[in-house]
């Protein structure tokens, strides 16, 4: 069945009864063929009307070109202002409310006028799509007679895409009660297959499988044909069930298997032994799904109100609980990519389904998680789904407008498929996206910030890229506005890319033009068009301009000028370099002016003579006084990262082998950090003169001591009290004790005082014996952190034992233990508690 005659107005109607509901229409019998799963439309004969002697229909709320709601106070008859239409001004200006919708919906509700609860969850539905709690509540207003036209006309946009089973057996419950009559039994068999064909692979749909079987066999047969063709239904519904891991599928099998043994048990036997292993799979699966689904879906809390309130999702803030919420449910999605019910090829469209119905669950509920999305783009596109890939995108973006991942994923898609134009209207839409974001932290900054003059700026000729002048109004300093701007610039350079790619250097340049008429702009943009400039023209005069462009706009931005320097030095314009270097290093402060002076001096020491060198450091001298004469000397005798003096002269090399936390590759590739930088800052200078230990070196202090019990093992002339915890030290003696863990039972130390001399001395030879190990466990080793890298309080493992010895876990039941034993004999252990093993509880959990 095609979209157009599933979306069609139903006008085949026929009556079904003059009972009560004698005002009850179905639809005409519909072909006799089942609804194929890949199909999601809802078919005609699915639903029937009620609407006779229908009054008028509440009238469509007026809609703007944008798709949004006309307010009331837009429209030609000004209304009073409520308490309604201000909390619809509030929800305009922060959208992303779950409060503020609850409440909105709340005060609709309550005014009991249809027209505004209709503009109320039609406003709701589209900031939250395929909410089915929402759009249950909003059927349920109309669900009334006069109304079900308007109401079937919601369950076909709703259920279209829907993997909400709550929603589906809402639907269900409505076909059953409008279609009592026993001629339209067939209109509710293929009511419930179509359900069933959509959601049945969800552990939730149990009580739809249920009340399909039970609808089933509570038909009635006039012949034993038409009786064997019900078990035959009936059959074929039981070993469809088993074999999908529902929350009831145990039940479900020994319901199949009373029914086969009352029909035949030859046949029985052998249905039975076909469908185990399938049954027992999604047993094992049903394990692994609760433990995934169980951080996914959270009980919902109590509440005391008629209507719960809407659970609807924020937006992130990517904090810890948030990001653990996001590897789950990757994790999840990524098992159920696996495959667990081992769903062979012949059926692969019930697999699809089930992943299909699985990703539409996880972008409704990490709605604003733009990752979520994007694997449901990615999955559905590897099933050779393109179209419906591409629309994945193209709702992650309505949900998401900001999303840098989504944007440019979607904007791949057209590129490939030389859709140019639909591409810069992606890039558009998402700077503008983007401006607004910049504009709303302005305002929070500053409310009377500059306007951005970019949409006024006239057209630019793609031959003069270098004849406008950029706003010189500039956006405050503050590091959340900054980082917003990189990103912005991020998606300009993105979109010079791709006009670059698909429509050559010119379009290029172009955008590059509008560039830099807009105040947001960072720096980078400038650095990345001129580096373009030169690696495709192999011209450095051009990108020199743009540089210099750029330095008009960002020259107070030291780490623009330290691009600049540097891509001066690589294309050994070193004259223009060094004017630069001159120019700029008097315009900052020492502090922000380090990063120049570290890249010119790097320059100067490799291909500068050694008066030149010299002259440099006196200079860097007079900028930095705290800097040791020392310091500057072994810079200039480095070499990528290697650092002889520091590592040999200044004992670094030493310091790290004895420390154990050296290794070559570990070296910082920052400017000018190196060995000898962090030699220097081994010790710091407090302000009344006095040394102390670098940072690195200073350890957490040890745990308090705290009361122990006296040892209750061990022989009994041994009871006395234990020594305090000893000091933080390394984990294993030195060598003059061998190979002995600290924190060993105080008799045994007695007794080895009380061994004889010679005898410890043997023990001690033994001990320190080199141990041969297996080359993969000493590689292994190896690579564990040292027992130096340890920084924290040092535990005696006899009293972690001795805690674990005397801990008394209480029974499951509450119910009253018996009193605990009395205390061991010298040198054995608690005797163990043999009582009934109480499990963890056999009530199951919803989820």
């Amino acid at each position: 069945m095609d979209s157009a005659s599933a979306i069609a107005t139903l006008d085949q109607v026929q009556n079904v009864s003059e009972s009560p509901a004698d005002n009850a229409q179905n639809l005409a019998d519909a072909p006799t063929d089942t609804p194929s799963r890949e199909s999601h439309e809802l078919p005609q004969e699915n639903i029937a009307l009620l609407h006779r002697e229908d009054p008028p229909r509440p009238a469509t709320p007026p809609i703007d070109t944008n798709g949004a709601v006309v307010k009331p106070e837009q429209r030609s008859v000004e209304l009073p202002t409520s308490e309604w239409d201000q909390q619809l001004k509030s929800l305009q200006t922060q959208p992303h409310d779950p409060d503020g919708w609850n409440k909105y919906v709340r005060l609709a509700e309550e005014s009991d006028d249809l027209e505004k609860i209709k503009e109320t969850y039609e406003a709701l539905l589209r900031m939250y799509p395929n909410s089915a709690a929402a759009q249950i509540a909003y059927l349920n207003h109309f669900l009334i007679p006069g109304y079900f036209t308007f109401a079937e006309d919601l369950f076909k946009r709703f259920l279209r895409t829907s993997p909400a089973v709550e929603l589906w057996r809402f639907y269900l419950t409505y076909v059953r009660r409008i279609n009592l009559d026993p001629s339209t039994r067939d209109i509710v068999r293929k009511a419930y297959e179509y359900a069933l064909n959509h959601v049945g692979q969800d552990k939730d749909s149990s009580d739809i499988w249920i009340d399909y079987i039970q609808f089933l066999r509570s038909g009635e047969t006039g012949s034993t044909w038409e009786e064997q063709q019900k078990m035959d239904a009936l059959r074929k519904v039981y070993h469809r069930a088993v074999q999908i891991p529902l929350e009831n599928v145990e039940t479900l099998w020994q319901e199949l298997e009373a029914f086969e043994n009352g029909l035949n048990r030859i046949t029985a036997k052998k249905f039975m032994n076909d469908l185990s292993p399938s049954y027992m799979q999604a047993r094992t699966v049903l394990r692994q799904l609760q433990r995934h689904l169980g951080p996914l879906f959270p009980p919902a809390s109590p509440s005391n109100a008629t209507r719960p309130s809407f659970h609807f999702p924020p937006l992130p803030t990517f904090n810890s609980a948030e990001r653990t919420l996001v590897g789950a449910w990757k994790n999840y999605l990524r098992w159920e990519e696996s495959n667990p019910l081992e769903i062979e090829d012949k059926d692969k469209a019930t697999f699809i389904s089930r992943v299909q119905g699985v990703y539409r669950k996880a972008v409704i509920r990490m709605r604003f998680f733009g990752e979520i999305w994007y694997m449901a783009y990615v999955w559905t596109n590897s099933i050779g789904k393109s179209e419906e890939a591409i629309n994945i995108l193209k709702a992650g973006i309505e949900a998401n407008p900001t999303s840098f991942l989504l944007n440019f994923a979607y904007a791949e898609v057209l590129e490939v498929a030389q859709k140019h134009e639909e591409a810069h209207a992606v890039f558009e839409k998402f700077l503008d996206a983007l401006r607004i974001d910049l504009e709303k932290i302005e305002n929070t900054i500053s409310p009377t910030g500059g306007q951005d003059s970019s949409d006024a700026a006239p057209e630019i000729p793609n031959n003069s890229s270098f004849a406008t002048q950029p706003d010189d109004t500039k956006p405050p300093r503050t590091k959340e506005l900054a980082d917003k701007r990189r990103e912005y610039g991020l998606a300009w350079t993105m979109y010079m890319r791709f006009a670059r790619r698909a429509e050559g250097l010119k379009a290029s340049r172009a955008l590059f033009a509008r560039a830099r008429r807009d105040r947001w702009n960072p720096w980078e943009v400038y650095e990345s068009a001129a580096i373009a400039e030169y690696h495709l023209t192999k011209n450095a005069d051009i990108a020199t301009r743009i540089f210099e462009k750029g330095l008009e706009v960002h020259g107070d931005e030291v780490e623009f000028v330290s691009h600049y320097l540097g891509f001066l030095l690589s294309v050994n314009d070193e004259n223009n370099a060094r004017a630069l270097f001159e120019r700029m290093i008097s315009s900052f402060s020492p502090e922000r002016a380090r990063p120049l002076w570290e890249r010119w001096a790097r320059h100067e020491y490799q291909y500068g003579d050694l008066a030149a060198a010299q002259k440099l450091e006196k200079r860097m001298a007079e900028a930095y006084p705290g800097d040791p004469p020392i310091k500057r000397f072994a810079q200039r005798h480095t070499y990528h990262s290697i650092d002889a003096i520091a590592s040999r002269d200044l004992g670094v090399a030493m310091a790290r082998q004895s420390s154990g936390s050296g290794s070559s590759h570990g070296s910082s590739s920052s400017l000018g950090r190196t060995d000898t930088q962090q030699s220097f800052g081994s010790t710091i200078i407090t302000p009344t003169g006095s040394q102390q230990l670098p940072i690195s070196s200073q350890k957490r202090a040890s745990s308090p001591d705290h009361k122990r019990r006296d040892d209750s093992y061990g022989p009994a002339s041994y009871k006395r009290a234990r020594p305090s915890t000893p000091p933080p030290r390394d984990r294993w003696e030195g060598a003059n004790h061998g190979r002995r863990r600290y924190g060993s039972p105080s008799w045994e130390k007695d007794k080895e005082k009380d061994s004889p001399v010679g005898i410890r001395r043997v023990k001690d030879v033994e001990d320190e014996k080199p141990v041969s190990l297996p080359s993969v466990i000493s590689w292994f080793v190896g690579q564990l952190p040292t027992p130096g890298s340890f920084d924290g309080p040092v535990f005696r493992t006899d009293d972690l034992m001795q805690v674990f010895r005397n801990a008394v876990i209480p029974s499951v039941t509450g119910r009253a233990r018996s009193p605990p034993p009395p205390p061991p004999r010298a040198g054995g252990r608690p005797p163990p508690d043999y009582g009934p093993y109480q499990g963890p509880g056999s009530g199951r959990r919803r989820y």
